[in-house]
């Protein structure tokens, strides 16, 4: 269930040209089918969002004929059928973005043969000789024709089958869905500055769970600074511009230390992955760097320890300049980072990234009696400035969940829980863990494997592991005996962000006969019933 703040474009572009339509919320391929099932007969036209390029949807719906369905989704590759079917499918994809796609010759042919035209043959008949032999001479070219056409069907579908693998085989992420929306709504003079603020929390949302590459985060920042600038430039009416209502949009550098301003800096030091794992703060050495880096900052501890808002103004006023001339002193040289902020009213400020931890941790959330459409509909709420109570709520949620991973990273770091089994590496979450539940989902297990990993990478001294891929398993159902596994490449800041595990767990499920369960949109995640058989042959 990606929420990726699209819904409230979706929801306000119908609303203006006063289009009804019917919001379903689903977490995976079941609940598509089934939501679409519910609704074929009533509707028509079928929207989705975050869900269906990368799947055969026609063959997986079976539509009836006059089906239509608008798809706009972040996850690549797109699937052959959905961009080349032209008449039921509707792609909403970014010119400039590659999708690498192959030809329609390579992947597709025609089942008409051309026959071989025998007029020629027919020309000296005087020559030809008997009957017989003239019949047996046919008979011979037609099974050389044949051979050939065998052969050469042969060779097209090998040919296919290998251009298929090499498209399909890595899963990686496009232009953010809730960038697309907003542009529609410019194109269409639709947009608005809360249109723009979803869209900034959508691309937020992509590099906070490092979706895609550093060099895509920055190029798509400048988009949304031209937009935000443009926005802010517009002439608003002196009433509603000093409004407590009002919402300001500016582009920061602010600090890559997460919820810092909603929490104490102590705690968003010790629980944001960038310093932590800088630090090593799992280690008593690093807790003692730790010391020093505040000691080298010239704050008291008892500011650090406090809330942000609680700190004195003389502090706050030059926090981040000081924080990162310090940082540059521990290695630490990006502890900026290039974002946008909000304020709403005069009280009430937020970066993209609060909204997106606050969103995702309402999201996932393991309370009892809620579904999966519940925590959706909260999660929503959270990204409406009319509803700051949903959000502070979340930002509690993430706060719990941040700690409960560094609190999980340290553990299994001390513990050596991460194996190496050959051409990756291993950890398994048992069954007891502290928080093991809130890892059940799989956007929580996902931030978890990151982290993990990036951890990991800094504290081992050995080489070769510092270049392996990382697969995490935590227990999904202990009742069902289900296990949620996820796999992500090897941690580098040159990576290109492709994910090659969805095609290997498929590959290595077909090998074992394993009991798997392939449900989520990103592939690279998957529920387990035998771990073990599904490990061996990767």
């Amino acid at each position: 269930m990606r929420y990726e703040n699209l819904v409230f474009k979706y929801s306000a572009l119908f609303h203006c040209d006063q289009i009804q339509y019917t919001l379903v919320p689903v977490t995976g391929w079941q609940d598509l089918g089934t939501a679409f099932l519910e609704h074929k007969e009533q509707f028509r036209y079928f929207v989705l969002i975050n869900c269906g390029a990368n799947v055969d949807l026609l063959e997986m719906l079976q539509p009836d004929d006059d089906s239509i369905f608008f798809i706009c989704d972040t996850h690549r590759p797109v699937d052959v059928v959905n961009v080349y079917n032209d008449t039921q499918i509707k792609l909403l994809i970014k010119q400039d973005d590659d999708l690498g796609v192959p030809s329609y010759d390579d992947i597709f042919r025609d089942d008409d043969d051309e026959e071989g035209d025998d007029s020629g043959n027919e020309s000296d008949e005087g020559s030809e000789p008997s009957g017989k032999r003239r019949r047996f001479d046919e008979y011979l070219v037609l099974l050389i024709l044949s051979t050939m056409t065998e052969l050469m069907l042969m060779f097209h579908l090998f040919h296919r089958r290998e251009i298929l693998f090499d498209y399909e085989q890595y899963e990686y992420h496009g232009t953010s869905a809730a960038m697309m929306f907003f542009e529609l709504a410019w194109v269409l003079t639709k947009d608005t500055k809360d249109m723009l603020w979803w869209a900034v929390i959508g691309l937020t949302d992509q590099w906070v769970h490092d979706k895609i590459t550093h060099m895509k985060y920055v190029t798509d920042i400048a988009t949304m600074q031209r937009h935000v600038s443009r926005h802010n430039h517009r002439n608003e009416d002196e009433e509603n511009s000093l409004s407590i209502d009002c919402m300001r949009i500016s582009f920061e550098y602010d600090l890559r230390l997460t919820l810092y301003q909603h929490w104490s800096l102590y705690e968003s030091i010790c629980n944001s992955c960038y310093t932590s794992c800088s630090f090593k703060l799992w280690t008593l050495n690093g807790q003692k760097k730790l010391q020093e880096f505040l000691a080298d900052m010239g704050l008291p501890l008892k500011q650090v320890r406090q809330k942000f808002n609680s700190m004195d103004m003389s502090i706050k006023e030059n926090l981040r300049d000081v924080i990162e001339e310090s940082s540059n002193k521990y290695g630490m040289k990006d502890i900026r980072i290039q974002t946008f902020g909000v304020h709403f009213g005069f009280k009430n400020r937020f970066l993209a990234s609060d909204m997106v931890h606050a969103a995702a941790a309402l999201l996932e959330s393991a309370e009892k009696d809620e579904s999966n459409s519940d925590n959706f509909i909260k999660a929503l709420d959270a990204l409406s400035r009319s509803n700051l109570e949903r959000l502070h709520s979340g930002i509690d949620l993430a706060k719990k969940k941040l700690m409960a991973v560094q609190q999980t990273v340290a553990s299994c770091i001390c513990t050596n829980l991460i194996l190496s089994q050959g051409p990756f590496l291993y950890c398994y979450l048992m069954e007891g863990t502290p928080d093991v539940k809130l890892f059940s989902k799989p956007m929580a297990l996902t931030l978890l494997c990151k982290y993990l990993l990036k951890a990991f990478v800094h504290s081992t001294r050995n080489k070769r592991c510092r270049l392996l891929p990382l697969i995490m398993a935590a227990p999904k159902d202990v009742d069902k005996g289900t296990v949620i596994v996820v796999g992500i490449p090897p941690e580098s800041e040159t990576s290109d962000k492709k994910n090659f595990f969805g095609r290997a767990f498929e590959k290595a499920a077909e090998s074992t006969s394993s009991r798997t369960l392939h449900d989520h949109f990103d592939t690279s995640s998957k529920f387990i019933y035998n771990i073990c058989s599904i490990l061996h042959p990767l």
